[in-house]
């Protein structure tokens, strides 16, 4: 019975594989985030995208450089 308890107290002290360990929770906690929150996510990036193109086709329409989509 000793040397199980001298065992369980070994393991306790022994810090070898916590590194791996804190990086699986990390990366577990960000999987379960992006998928409570993938619909706000998506439309978020929508949004850039969406943005991003608007401001695109309002430089080229002050600059002159009209391009026809899918140019």
């Amino acid at each position: 019975m000793n040397k199980f308890k001298q065992e369980v107290i070994q393991f306790w002290h022994d810090e070898d594989g916590i590194g791996t360990l804190e990086i699986l929770l990390i990366l577990a906690v960000i999987v379960i985030i992006a998928v409570a929150f993938r619909k706000w996510i998506f439309q978020w990036v929508e949004g850039l995208f969406t943005k991003a193109d608007s401001e695109i086709e309002t430089h080229n329409n002050d600059t002159g450089n009209i391009m026809p989509p899918g140019k």
